[in-house]
């Protein structure tokens, strides 16, 4: 790819205007302008981005070096917010030049930001391992390939607006040519089966898989902690760093295969929630804390909730007349789906324990070479590079009603229309409930091999174990999803206790207007439904209402030993039931029971 420059342009976030800033007229230098493949060939898909920390009002155009100059791609659609992107695809049948130009209307006359892409006849033919690790990092990370990152993420997992897709492993989403800006960069086929590596990250993998695979294309540094889970009171805590310079733990002549092992291996080893927990002072850790802005939470932010999951930024919708602000950010599960999902309280959550670590939003910290080593930038040295500079641990001074007050302002300043904003809410629960649809539906297909039970863990492990357990259970999705019922159903009262962060209705007090709200949320979640399939194949629809009434079921139903049937909370002796074929073992379900306070509470039991 063409190499990002060296200077420090860019610029610290600043304040969020309520709609998006004026373009102006950007300096050249503060721009990129990127290309992948590094070295296209005829037949290769060339991606073209050009990306800004501040809008850009214009037209990105690729041209040809033959006599026609007409060009063979355009778009002026402006992406992003912030970072800000053009983003576009061009394909040729025979060695030429490409021209990339970048021409902005803020400019008048002026002349266009430009580059020549040279396309050859063939392409690389294999990826050979480095000398230097796992592979070498001869640039560093600086503002702009921060916002080229920022402007992948937003690429790789992008949708028309309203859908939340899904895909059934990380790698199904990296091979994909169309959503991938980086495909086939090295020319070396290292995105096509069979060469193609298989990754399937969790949740606390995903965004290092995600850094990873950016930095392994681009020349970049990448590190991973050892950090601990925390437990007896403690919050987690991390030392070291192992970066892509170290020597790997297995070596192999090929630089893809290298690559893979390497995130498969050393890099699933290494991280996990322990690692995106750690508090925000923590000074070995892989992740520094950032501002609860419009401008911060750009893609590629981290979100850690206190009880062990994370989501990574994917895009950011602007609040309409219509419509509140929207963030969509992308999760890992056990069994490797990746899905993109809407920011809410029943998705991201929220607590304040100290052993619980430091929840709340943060970014990976930058690689710096100290003495020809990599190593993290710390707290101070962040706070004050011009590249950076938005450090910040806000979230730890907010209470919970307050951490979703500040996000609630930032995605939506205006206030928003009651109405509105509930059905906003119900359509989030009725997207998790569809979640869990799929996740229960693996259990059912497990179980209906016929192999043993799966083993209950003892106590809090419950939430995190391996095997089969980890892969069909569903205890912190239950969890979320009873979080996710409780807002629902609060939301009228919500709206009770906050009126002027809504435009009520003219003439009408809060009480009323609550009022009004719980008779339409009661008709909105009979009229929403979702089907599950039963034991023996049939199918069976459940409206929102009766999922929302089966909450009580719901606290012992995580369980992959149980039939479907007892999963979503058929009580026993119904039609619904009769199709159930297997229960959880006695003990297990007493056991269960015991749990119950902590699904009950709605709050996860810390580490033992």
């Amino acid at each position: 790819g063409r190499p990002l420059a060296e200077d420090d342009g860019g610029a610290a976030p600043a304040g969020r205007a309520a709609t998006r800033p004026m373009a102006a007229c950007e300096d050249a230098k503060d721009i990129v302008l990127f290309t992948s493949p590094r070295r296209p060939a005829v037949g290769q898909t060339v991606h073209v981005l050009a990306v800004s920390e501040r809008p850009l009002t214009g037209e990105l155009r690729v041209r040809t070096a033959r006599a026609d100059r007409s060009p063979i791609a355009s778009t002026d659609t402006l992406r992003g917010g912030p970072p800000y992107f053009f983003a576009l695809e061009a394909r040729v049948d025979a060695p030429t030049s490409l021209d990339v130009e970048l021409v902005q209307t803020a400019c008048g006359s002026g002349p266009p930001v430009t580059s020549r892409v040279e396309v050859a006849r063939r392409g690389a033919r294999a990826l050979s391992s480095s000398k230097d690790g796992v592979w070498p990092s001869p640039r560093g990370w600086d503002r702009k390939s921060e916002n080229l990152y920022s402007a992948w993420i937003e690429l790789l997992f992008d949708a028309p607006d309203g859908e939340m897709p899904s895909w059934g492993a990380l790698h199904e989403v990296l091979r994909d040519s169309a959503r991938n800006a980086l495909f086939d960069h090295f020319g070396a086929g290292e995105d096509v089966p069979p060469a193609a590596p298989v990754v399937r990250p969790d949740c606390a993998d995903l965004p290092y898989t995600l850094r990873a695979y950016f930095a392994w294309k681009l020349g970049l540094p990448f590190g991973v902690g050892t950090c601990n889970r925390g437990g007896s009171g403690q919050p987690p805590s991390c030392k070291g760093l192992l970066t892509n310079e170290d020597a790997p733990a297995r070596t192999s002549s090929n630089g893809v295969a290298s690559f893979g092992t390497f995130v498969r291996g050393t890099l699933a080893d290494h991280a996990h929630s322990g690692s995106a927990r750690a508090p925000f002072t923590e000074p070995e850790s892989d992740y520094y804390g950032v501002p609860i802005t419009w401008e911060s939470l750009r893609p590629g932010t981290v979100y850690a909730d206190p009880y062990g999951h994370v989501l990574v930024v994917a895009k950011k919708l602007p609040q309409t007349e219509t419509r509140g602000g929207v963030l969509l950010a992308v999760d890992g599960q056990p069994d490797g789906t990746v899905a993109r999902k809407r920011f809410w309280r029943g998705n991201f959550l929220f607590a304040t324990e100290r052993e619980l670590g430091s929840p709340g939003w943060k970014r990976f910290r930058p690689l710096t070479r100290r003495g020809g080593a990599l190593a993290r930038l710390d707290d101070a040295a962040i706070a004050k590079h011009p590249d950076y500079g938005d450090l910040s641990h806000a979230s730890s001074s907010l209470d919970v009603e307050a951490f979703y007050d500040r996000m609630d302002d930032v995605l939506s300043p205006s206030p928003l229309d009651p109405e509105l904003a509930m059905l906003e809410t119900i359509a989030a629960l009725e997207e998790q409930v569809r979640t869990r649809v799929k996740s229960v539906e693996n259990g059912r297909t497990w179980l209906a091999k016929g192999g043993p039970p799966a083993s209950m863990p003892e106590g809090p492990a419950i939430f995190e174990t391996t095997g089969a357990w980890e892969d069909f259970s569903t205890p912190s999705r239950d969890l979320r999803l009873l979080i996710a019922i409780d807002v629902a159903r609060g939301f009228p009262a919500r709206v009770e206790r906050r009126p002027s962060r809504f435009a009520m209705p003219s003439g009408q007090g809060a009480a009323e207007v609550r009022k009004k709200l719980e008779e339409r949320l009661e008709r909105e979640l009979a009229a929403r439904a979702i089907v599950y399939t039963r034991t023996d194949g049939s199918p069976f629809t459940l409206t929102l209402a009766e999922v929302v009434a089966r909450r009580g079921a719901l606290e012992t139903a995580y369980d992959p030993n149980d039939c479907v049937e007892t999963r979503w909370g058929a009580a026993p002796g119904t039609d619904e039931a009769r199709t159930c074929q297997a229960q959880a073992p006695a003990e297990q379900r007493a056991r269960m029971e015991s749990y119950r306070a902590w699904f009950r509470d709605r709050k996860r039991p810390p580490r033992n």
